[in-house]
């Protein structure tokens, strides 16, 4: 396991590596200053332009920007914000736990609700449920999700007021939230769920323990469900970091101050910097993410061994 888990961190550090030059050079090709959208209203003379340009570093070769860039990574040091000249690292922690919060819920919501409706589904398998079961996940994966933002707030928030429609603090803010964000995700889970329980249920080993008269709710929890886990996990992995990205449109429709709504604002400010670490710090969540699913396979299948 641990000469396992070394490789794997190994081959991390070169996908790391390559995020960062591919961020760090698509983010020069991007038209605009960074000293020019930093001084702002400030800017009056060519002089000052190049004294800020020189304190940026902007006026050293490529590669010797992407060194030090890389480098100050490397210490948790991003710069400062073009927009408010705040640490960009300070930004990042006030809302990576907004962010987390959301997308913790919401992968509550897709294991309860995509796992259940697979199983449900796989059970019953070609009847009617098994039909409503997959129109319904067949939905939830065709529907954007600012739509249904949309449509939870005029139901649930406008009509009903059960929820509220914005904003953050209890528990009541975070239900539509996570059901928005998480209810695409819990669709492929479903169907996911369902397509593998019923390649497990066709095995072999499946038959001969139902032939040996063994109880079929054993049969389904010990032989089936566990060995149909695997690409379960593997999807719930992706997933997660899914729902991370995939926050900046859910913030942004129910305004929530975490990582995708400072993501938008980093755009539309041209802010370099922040969207920078935004960025990379999505990227070492997939990989981060991928190597934790990974070595939850020997827990789920003793037939994996890594050593």
């Amino acid at each position: 396991m641990l000469r396992y888990l070394r490789e794997r961190f190994l081959i991390s550090i070169p996908t790391i590596l390559w995020v960062t030059v591919i961020v760090f050079l698509m983010l020069q090709l991007v038209p605009g200053d960074p000293a020019e959208i930093f001084l702002g209203e400030h800017y009056s003379t060519p002089e000052l332009l190049a004294q800020v340009r020189h304190d940026m570093g902007l006026d050293r070769p490529l590669h010797i920007q992407y060194l030090s860039f890389l480098w100050n990574a490397l210490h948790g040091d991003f710069g400062r914000s073009l927009h408010n000249n705040r640490p960009v690292l300070g930004e990042i922690r006030l809302a990576l736990p907004i962010t987390v919060e959301l997308a913790v819920a919401s992968m509550m919501f897709v294991i309860v609700l995509g796992v259940t409706m697979g199983i449900i589904s796989a059970l019953s398998h070609n009847t009617w449920l098994d039909t409503v079961t997959m129109a319904l996940a067949l939905g939830g994966v065709s529907m954007p999700i600012f739509w249904l933002a949309l449509l939870l707030m005029l139901l649930f928030s406008v009509r009903l007021r059960w929820f509220p429609a914005i904003g953050q603090g209890s528990l009541k803010y975070l239900v539509l939230p996570a059901i928005a964000l998480g209810l695409r995700q819990a669709s492929v889970q479903a169907r996911l769920v369902r397509s593998s329980m019923l390649e497990v249920m066709g095995e072999d080993y499946v038959r001969t323990a139902r032939a040996k008269g063994l109880a079929e709710k054993a049969v389904i929890l010990k032989h089936t469900f566990r060995n149909a886990l695997i690409p379960a996990v593997t999807m719930l992995g992706l997933q997660f970091g899914q729902l991370l990205s995939g926050a900046v449109i859910t913030e942004t429709v129910f305004s929530r101050l975490g990582i995708g709504k400072l993501y938008v604002e980093a755009i539309l400010n041209k802010d370099f910097p922040m969207i920078q670490a935004v960025t990379l710090l999505i990227a070492f969540s997939y990989v981060a993410i991928n190597l934790l699913v990974d070595l939850s396979y020997a827990l789920l299948d003793p037939r994996i061994r890594y050593d």
